[in-house]
């Protein structure tokens, strides 16, 4: 395991470093190193390895929402409150509607199957988006509008609503039955996990206002604690659910708004977690893609994820309409709220392992949309902060 993890961390540094100097964004390098290091390629990366990779992309989904966590102010949130509201569930939606409309006609499955298919690809990908709003924030591109504050806070709660959805639809198709309670698990799963995570926020804030102790101290028992709300998630069943993830940013909130000097030397500590993290978290994405599907995705395939973009992007546009943003800033929404990564790579294999007939197809549509909405939704970004965002002063 040591071995692989040596080629992780330094294939994926070089070919971040190589994407970066061509101006390109270094995760796309780093998902083609994890793609040729796979076992669907060169099969460089031990087995032991693969086996704890779920595990060590949440541990790193955990770092970097907690630095988001730590940095997001309610007081921003307030002013795009119904639009970060929207972003959590229109877009979505939409384009899961519009699967529904476009996979039927393009790849001849049956309406349950195109609904499967579009809860897989619809959740955004908060390992590609959460960084990038959290540059913005630092630089102060958009903040004064809370764009990126806006986004964060979608981000993380999408993954949530998509998930519930795809247990529900592989449910029906698997021949069970689809009933109104399966749908409670959606609020549920928010307001647990934002409640736990204020709660522990707060428990920590005093702990750390009256416990005198180094940061780096402070850093393990957050992580510790954000260990243990995530496995809540793990145990929860049924109509009752918990969003382990979004606890984790809740708590990082929280602590903000209590003692926010310490948080700020937190997120330091955040940051530099971040480094490896990154690399952990878009080689062992790109390890999980098998290039194979790719081969017989055919045109319609990726014309069914290029339709499914237009309908999230109109998701987007509705969610930001009757606000202060001009056309720019929400053009600019529309294109950061596309990339897709992380979730695609959990379950994109998750109908073909339970045996059903669109399995396969579910699957390839998944790494498709890995490859295509993954580095368009970083280089547009990249591309058009700086031109298209105010900055602030």
């Amino acid at each position: 395991m040591l071995w692989s993890l040596a080629l992780v961390f330094l294939g994926g540094l070089l070919a971040g470093e190589v994407f970066r100097r061509l101006r390109l964004p270094p995760l796309l390098g780093m998902l083609l190193v994890g793609i040729a290091f796979g076992p669907y390629a060169l099969g460089l990366l031990d087995d032991s390895l693969l086996a704890i990779s779920a595990d060590l992309r949440k541990v790193a989904l955990i770092i970097i929402l907690t630095r988001a966590g730590l940095s997001l102010d309610i007081g921003d949130l307030r002013k795009v409150g119904r639009s970060a509201v929207l972003l959590c569930f229109v877009p979505a939606t939409f384009e899961i509607v519009g699967t529904v409309i476009l996979a039927p006609r393009l790849l001849g499955v049956s309406v349950l199957e195109a609904a499967i298919i579009g809860s897989v690809i619809a959740a955004v990908s908060p390992a590609v988006v959460v960084p990038r709003m959290l540059r913005l924030m630092d630089e102060g591109y958009g903040s004064g509008q809370g764009i990126p504050q806006m986004i964060l806070a979608g981000a993380s709660v999408d993954d949530v609503y998509v998930i519930v959805l795809f247990s529900s639809f592989t449910s029906l198709a698997a021949g069970g039955t689809l009933s109104p309670l399966d749908f409670v698990r959606i609020p549920t799963s928010l307001v647990l996990g934002i409640a736990a995570g204020v709660l522990c926020g707060l428990a920590l804030a005093w702990w750390f206002s009256h416990v005198h102790m180094r940061d780096s101290i402070k850093v393990v028992i957050f992580l510790a604690l954000s260990f243990v709300l995530v496995t809540i998630e793990d145990h929860c069943t049924g109509i009752i659910g918990f969003s382990g993830l979004l606890a984790v940013m809740s708590m990082g909130i929280m602590l903000g708004q209590r003692i926010p000097v310490v948080s700020k030397r937190l997120s330091a500590k955040y940051d530099r977690l971040w480094v490896g993290a990154e690399l952990l978290l878009f080689v062992l994405v790109g390890a999980m893609v098998n290039i194979t599907y790719v081969a017989y995705a055919g045109v319609a395939a990726i014309l069914l994820i290029l339709g499914a973009m237009v309908f999230r992007m109109a998701g987007v546009f509705s969610s930001v309409v009757g606000t202060k943003l001009n056309g720019k800033e929400r053009a600019f929404c529309m294109l950061a709220y596309t990339p897709k990564a992380t979730v695609q790579a959990a379950i994109g294999g998750v109908p073909l392992a339970m045996g059903l007939a669109c399995g396969e197809t579910v699957l390839t549509v998944a790494v498709l949309a890995i490859l295509i909405t993954a580095p368009f939704g970083a280089i547009a970004i990249d591309c058009t902060y700086k031109k298209w965002l105010q900055r602030a002063v």
